[in-house]
This record gives structure tokens, sequence and C-alpha cells, in this order.
């Protein structure tokens, strides 16, 4: 703990302190947050797809299109200005913003903005299919996205509306890299891959200091940032991995922010200091099973297991105030979502569906875990309800990393984590909930249905493609309502939760911004008061 506590304060003393009064409390210009950072992979716009690297692109990075910590709901004009669409001829151009400038000094230029989107379709890592949904392939991106002057006119194939190719531009991926900086970085042909996953190239609100995996990520205010430079001369996010070690370096003054507190620990926090703030979340999170394991592909047991969640126990106990039951693929309170929860905890009932199947049991599955709080007791709480029908969880824990890592092998048996949308539109989940046309090995896909090697029934999938082409809105919603509840009903992916998530915070703390994903977790209007 002394050693941690030290850590900090050195961290902190990157700019200057007067006397060892403000070992108290930290500086006034620098935000301290401490966070579970170990599920970060990537931190490069082209590859970076796990929830904390998401927080740190938005931060580090502006888009064509984004939304921005004003209103996290409202699409806002980023490095574009203004924007004009050609529906029937499935153009977009942009006209970008006058005086916008890289933290390296470099100007933004229409050039920067086809070499980053073409860069992640060549460099087609775990977020390129979100560019890809345009019909933008390796051959033919430099036709599809081309500069004229301080224009860029962006094409894009298929049957889909403008709104969602704005929304797909609005994506982490989409964000606008330095070329120059970047390719002078480049090694054996990666276009700079390596050297962004541990340095940022951005023009965003904030530039990247420093970032040790699974330590410490140190970030600096951008003086040149368009909508002027964030309050907080800096922000350090340490790796702080146990919520009890958070809990106290907030009561110690240590930190201003703990993003990884329990709903006991936020309920027995005492100090007239410390406030919390609660920020509902776009996050699902599910139990599933991979169809590689024979024991597991039976439909009867996918059935039985949504009798055997205790959703209520979890959610009225350790979940209080983190989440709520949901049980469909579309968080409640965006548009198009289906709230509908017919699954309660009922073991009598699941024996039942496994004794009609002529399932013998017991069934031994491991549980692959994230070694952290919810996650260790959710997974504690689910092998003792399903141990009661006979289905023993034997908990496999790892860092995020280390987990997420073995999702995308499909080596897993069982795995308990979360999902959320990569764009605000319902395709984004059914796609990864709904949809599935190709189960082949080699055939690799970010989504839940392939990494759980589920062959999607060919219905479900031309539903799917049918509600993302659907021109009539309030149709094209119900379309999706129809998808969650097929998911919900059958599928080897059982969706439980909807998560809330409380920050608690040194009371001086303002303008902290966490909206429903990762993706708008902004630090720019921060300021201590």
């Amino acid at each position: 703990m002394t050693l941690l506590r030290s850590a900090l304060l050195a961290s902190a003393l990157v700019l200057p302190l007067a006397g060892t009064a403000a070992f108290a409390k930290t500086p006034d210009n620098v935000l301290v947050v401490a966070q579970n950072i170990d599920d970060i992979v990537a931190i490069d716009p082209a590859q970076a797809y796990e929830f904390t690297s998401g927080e740190l692109v938005t931060n580090l990075y502006d888009r064509l299109v984004q939304y921005d910590a004003e209103d996290t709901t409202v699409l806002s004009p980023g490095i574009a200005t203004e924007w004009v669409a050609d529906a029937d001829a499935k153009t977009i151009t942009f006209t970008l913003r006058d005086g916008a400038k890289f933290t390296s000094g470099n100007p933004v230029t229409a050039a920067d903005v086809v070499f980053s989107l073409s860069r992640v379709i060549k460099l087609n890592l775990t977020p390129a299919f979100i560019l890809a949904q345009l019909g933008w392939t390796p051959e033919n991106i430099g036709q599809m996205v081309t500069a004229d002057g301080n224009t860029v006119t962006i094409r894009y194939q298929g049957d889909v509306s403008p709104a969602f190719v704005l929304n797909v531009l609005a994506a982490r991926p989409a964000s606008i890299v330095d070329a120059a900086v970047v390719m002078a970085h480049e090694e054996n042909g990666d276009m700079g891959n390596a050297w962004l996953n541990a340095n940022a190239a951005g023009s965003g609100p904030f530039k990247l200091d420093a970032y040790t995996p699974s330590q410490m990520v140190r970030l600096s205010a951008n003086p040149d940032y368009f909508k002027g430079a964030p309050k907080m001369e800096s922000v350090i996010i340490r790796h702080v991995a146990e919520a009890a070690t958070q809990q106290l370096l907030l009561e110690q003054g240590d930190i201003d922010l703990a993003r990884n507190l329990t709903p006991d620990q936020i309920a027995s926090l005492g100090s007239e200091s410390i406030k919390v703030e609660t920020f509902p979340q776009a996050a699902v999170h599910f139990l599933s099973f991979n169809q590689k394991i024979d024991s597991l592909t039976d439909p009867a047991v996918w059935e039985a297991a949504r009798y055997l969640v205790n959703y209520g126990g979890m959610a009225d106990s350790f979940l209080n105030g983190q989440m709520e039951v949901h049980q469909a693929f579309w968080p409640k309170g965006f548009p198009g979502s289906y709230d509908e929860t017919p699954f309660t905890y009922d073991p009598e009932k699941a024996k039942q569906i496994l004794s009609d199947a002529g399932i013998e049991t017991p069934i031994t599955v491991t549980l692959d875990v994230i070694n952290a709080a919810p996650f260790t007791d959710m997974a504690q709480s689910l092998q003792a309800s399903f141990a009661d029908a006979g289905i023993n969880f034997e908990i496999l824990p790892g860092t995020g990393a280390q987990v997420i890592t073995k999702y995308r092998e499909r080596t897993h048996q069982a795995m308990l984590l979360y999902w959320g949308p990569d764009f605000m539109d319902p395709h984004s989940n059914a796609k990864a909930f709904a949809y599935n046309a190709d189960n082949s090995d080699d055939n690799y896909q970010a989504t839940t249905t392939w990494r759980n090697a589920w062959a999607v029934p060919d219905e479900m999938n031309k539903e799917t493609m049918a509600a993302l082409s659907e021109t009539d809105p309030e149709k094209r919603l119900e379309m999706y309502r129809d998808l969650q509840k097929k998911v919900q009903e059958s599928s080897p992916i059982v969706i439980m939760f909807q998560a809330a998530y409380q920050v608690a915070m040194d009371k001086s703390v303002t303008g902290y911004v966490n909206g429903a994903t990762s993706d708008y977790v902004f630090y720019r209007l921060v300021e201590k008061n």
C-alpha cells in the first residue's frame, strides 16, 4: 500500500508542488484516477477494442463527426464542420475545420483523413469491421475515400441510410491520426501500429505523455484544441485492480476519482468530502457457451441456463446500484430496445428441461471470468445457482486482456463477459448477437456469435441484414425488437444485466462526463472547485 501511494504521488509530481502539505491532496491542476485498466490490449485506434482503450482513444483523437462531452446523445461536428449527403449517389462530402492541429503541431488535412480511414481497412485489425460495413476493402478504399482541397468525400455501398454511415464514422476506428508522425514510425509494413500501441498521434483534447500497460496512463492538456484547452493540465490514470485499495486512496485524498468501487463500498463512504455520481451504461452482461464444446450444444442447455441465473439475488445484493436485470441485447433506454424480462431463477424448471431433453448431469464446465469485482462475485453466484441443476462451473479467473484474448481465440468453454455497442445504432449489437453467416475458424469476426462458434440460423441472419436496410424508421426498430426476442428465447448467449456505472469522486471535482459507452468518457470539462 505504501509503495502504491508513493507511486501515485510521484506521478503527480510531474508538475511543481510546494511543500509536503501537497501530499494530503492531489494538485489543483492534476486529476488523479484509480481504475482497473488491465483490459487494454491495444490503444492504436485501428486496433483498440476494449472498454478502457476506448476511453483513451476518445480523449486523444478526433473524428470527422463525433458525440462530444457537452451532450453525448447528439452527433456534433469534429474535424469536419459541415457535410452534405447524397443518398442516391451514396456519398457524403465533408468540409474540414480550418486551423485544426495535431498535438505534433502538424495541421489536420484531408490527406490525413484519407490515410486514417484507409489505414484501418488495410491493417484489418479487430475494429476494422465497423468501417468495412460501408463496403470498403483494401482494394477499393482508394476510390471510396477521396480528398479534394479541404474536403473529403466518403462513398459507401449497400442499402444503408446516410444516418447509419454517420454513426459508423463517429465510431472509434474512424479516429484521425497524424499520417506524417505515424509513418515515420512504421516497422515492417505495420503502418505504425506497434508505435501507436505505446504512443499517440491525434488532435484530441489531450496528448499522451506516458503509457505503461497494467500500470499507468498520463495525459496532458492539448493547448491548441479546437474547443479550447482542457481545464486540467494533466490526467493520471493509475491501474488499481482492488476496489478496496481504490476506496482507501480516495478517502486518503491520494486520488480524485475511484472508478471501480463495489456497491457495498459506495454505501460505506461516509466522508463529506466524497460524492458519488451514477451514469446509465449501454453495456449488457452475459453468460455464453462455446458451441465447440459438445456438452453445451443442445438448446435445452441454453434454455435451462436461463432459469439458473439468480437475477434478482445478484441485482438486489452485490450488484445493487451497478446493474439492473435486462435480458435483451440492445440496452434499455435506446430506440428499439426490447425490455421484457421473462426469465427468473427456477432451478426445478431448469432440471425438468434438462431431464425432458435426456441430458445427463452432472456437466462440468470451465467458466472464464475477469479477476475483478463484480465479475468474480457474479461467477460465484452462477457457480452456486447452476450447481442446483447439476451444471458445475470451474471458475478460471484472469486479467481482462487474458480473458478477452481467450474469447477471441474461441478456446473457452463458458464465458462471463460484457458487450457495448460500437456505435449508436441497434445494428451494432444485432450483428454481434444475431448474425454469423460464416462460422469457420479462419473467418474471424468481432462478434459474440462467432466467438462462441454459434452458427446463427439463416433466417435470423437474413432478418438482421434486412433490418439494416429498412427505410421505414418504426418498422426497422420493430425488426430489431423481434431479433432480440428470438435471441432471448434460444441462443447460447444468456443476457442477464444492463450496467449502471457509479463513480466516487472528491466533491471538488465537477464536469466529469461518463456517457452510455466507454467511447463517451470525457475529461475535457473537468474542474476542481
